[in-house]
């Protein structure tokens, strides 16, 4: 369980920095950083900006995944913490381009590309953080710890910066009151770093070290001898993420400019629906280890496909119970996708080279699905003024995650069993310190 909290709480305090960042690109950095007569335009160069830390990810993934099967998991995860929380911080300190000029712009994209390298690296360590020590047939469930973080940081980042909004006027707002929920970061790593550093190992990096068996080109080696499990895992990702950027991210600039709803009542429904995902993320997750893991993730992704088309004529209805409900349901859905997501893009790759092919799948997956995902939502209502286009997009990315689904493999659960069995490492057997320690 120690190992589930902890999973649990870095992610969320990782992605409280991440999300602050996306709901600040949707309401503030437009005017504050890309001043300009069209205020589409302004939100359009701030989603570049947001674009960036799914780009600079891959980086993140191959730097930092391959260092978690050569060094260790627990060294990489305090890394990735350190970094994103460093860069957070600074943005809250960052001048504007009233201040400085075009090096405002520059040192924002800059600290946003250094968020991205560290949240590239953080996933595929806080899934096998938990997975590692559970059963393998329990690993929806233990793996589902850091899909929480998403929901939970979005929570917590809109949560006070609607905290924020309510308390001061537009102007102070904009003049000073965005920063401190990025200055707040600072307090949020400190805790987290208290966290991670009280941790072990996993059982099976730990029989990795014993047996002598990492890898010494890890990175080499998946694409080489898993290919066909990268792409099932790159894939599988694209929906959720296209999904979880309309309806936590897209959907403040489409309620507040395309609807004319206040900025408040967006982040309110962003709010209700990622705390409902906090519950149903785990629960998602437990239900695959019951279920078919891969059947259920191809109706999560057919349901992905058809909800848009009933989403926006709701939202265009104007009302805000509406647009709650529309909320609310799509990440409902988005949790019957990430809940199980952590366990089966993980399960495709062998023990040795899982956090490399579970950090290669996850940036580049980003690259392809969330990082373009709020340009291209702008630019398709800009150039067509109809949220059809939107939907149809949608509905595209859900049919990739098909393909990846029907592409990828079930648990295999002798893998593991059979890794940290006591032939295969040396003196205490890591499948003992499994049984001792469950799901730490």
């Amino acid at each position: 369980m120690r190992a589930f909290v902890a999973s649990l709480t870095g992610t969320s305090l990782e992605w409280y920095d991440f999300a602050v960042y996306s709901a600040a690109s949707a309401l503030v950095f437009g005017k504050l950083f890309f001043p300009s007569a069209d205020p589409l335009t302004g939100t359009l160069l701030a989603f570049s900006t947001y674009a960036v830390g799914y780009i600079s990810r891959p980086l993140g993934g191959f730097l930092f995944g391959r260092l978690g099967d050569v060094i260790g998991r627990k060294k990489v995860l305090v890394a990735t913490l350190v970094l994103i929380g460093t860069a957070t911080l600074l943005i809250g300190l960052l001048p504007t381009q009233a201040a400085i000029g075009p090096a405002a712009p520059a040192a924002l994209v800059l600290l946003r590309f250094a968020q991205g390298v560290g949240v590239g690296g953080e996933w595929g360590g806080a899934v096998l953080l938990t997975s590692e020590y559970a059963d393998s047939r329990s690993r929806g469930f233990w793996a589902s710890a850091a899909q929480i973080g998403p929901p939970a940081g979005n929570l917590m980042a809109n949560g006070v910066l609607a905290a924020l909004g309510s308390l001061l006027t537009e102007q102070q707002f904009l003049a000073w009151g965005w920063r401190i929920a990025f200055l707040l970061s600072g307090v949020l790593v400190v805790f987290g770093l208290w966290i991670r550093l009280r941790l072990e190992e996993t059982p099976v990096f730990r029989a990795m070290e014993a047996s002598g068996d990492r890898p010494e080109a890890p990175i080499r080696e998946v694409f080489t001898t898993q290919p066909r499990a990268l792409v099932a895992a790159v894939l599988s990702r694209v929906a959720p993420d296209v999904l979880y950027a309309m309806f936590t991210v897209f959907v403040l600039t489409y309620a507040t400019e395309q609807l004319g709803l206040p900025r408040g009542k967006a982040l309110a429904a962003v709010l209700i629906g990622s705390a409902l995902q906090i519950v149903l993320i785990p629960l998602a997750g437990a239900l695959s280890d019951r279920w078919n893991r891969r059947r259920m993730y191809l109706g999560g992704a057919v349901a992905a496909a058809v909800w848009p088309f009933v989403f926006f004529p709701m939202a265009d209805s104007g009302s805000w119970g509406l647009l709650v409900l529309g909320v609310v349901v799509a990440l409902a859905i988005h949790s019957l996708l990430y809940g199980p997501q952590a366990a089966f893009v993980a399960e495709q790759f062998t023990p040795r080279l899982r956090y490399t092919g579970s950090s290669l799948a996850y940036t580049l997956a980003g690259v392809i699905g969330g990082a373009v995902a709020p340009l291209l939502f702008t630019a398709l209502l800009g150039s067509f003024g109809s949220w059809l286009p939107l939907a149809l997009y949608l509905a595209g990315t859900a049919a990739v995650t098909v393909l990846g689904v029907l592409l990828g493999r079930d648990p295999a659960h002798d893998e593991d069993e059979e890794y940290t069995s006591p032939a295969k490492g040396a003196g205490r057997s890591p499948g003992r310190m499994i049984k001792e320690t469950p799901g730490r």
